[in-house]
Formats: C-alpha cells, structure tokens, sequence
C-alpha cells in the first residue's frame, strides 16, 4: 500500500550539482527511518547516507561535506542533496523508507532507482 517514487537523476559536469528526491505515497502514518544507497558498475551496493525520524543523519565518508540528506514530513518526501560531484559518483541511487502505516504496521520500501552519471 505504500509506494516510493525516485527522481532528480541526470547527466552533470564535475563540480556540478543535483538534488534527488523519493516521494512515498500511500497509507503512510510517518517515515521513521530513510536512506539512500547506491551501485555503480562493478561495484558492491554503498550506503550512502541514512536520516532518522528525529532528523538525526549520518553519510559515508566519501561524501562528507558533499551531501545532505532532508525530509519533508508534510510531503512524505526524502531528498538528497549532491554537491561539488565527482565522476566516482557516478551510479544508480536508490531510496529505502522504513514506513509506519495508518494499520500501524512498519514495514520497508525501496524506490526504483534514478540514474546519476558525473563527467569529467
């Protein structure tokens, strides 16, 4: 009953930046926990930065001072904020939310996926 919506992604120049968001829609009561993850080609899934329902975060270092992680409440919608990008960041994204529904159930949803590729 809950489903995520991913966008944001695209093409951008080094040094550039882009803001992906995920939108939940469904019988959500609050999202209690969301990340973001991403894979690259060869590359084993990263964990790229994680919020709390107490806004408390957390980021992998290689992105540090580059990203920021944010929700909107009212619109059940988590962003990631990528600044000063590099080609390493070049890979799919993917969102995960940890929802609590309106049954009062929790339960976790994972977005389809947006594109970023970074060029030199």
């Amino acid at each position: 009953q809950v489903q995520l919506m991913e966008s944001g992604g695209g093409l951008v120049q080094a040094g550039g930046s882009l803001r992906l968001s995920c939108a939940a829609s469904g019988s959500i009561f609050s999202i209690n926990f969301a990340a973001w993850y991403r894979e690259a080609p060869g590359k084993q899934r990263e964990l790229v930065a994680t919020i709390r329902s107490g806004g408390n975060t957390n980021y992998a270092d290689s992105v540090k001072g580059r990203f920021t992680i944010s929700r909107d409440n009212a619109k059940n919608t988590v962003y990631l904020q990528m600044n000063s990008l590099k080609p390493d960041d070049t890979a799919v994204y993917y969102c995960v939310t940890a929802v609590m529904t309106t049954a009062q159930a929790m339960r976790d949803y994972w977005g389809q996926g947006t594109q970023v590729t970074v060029s030199s």
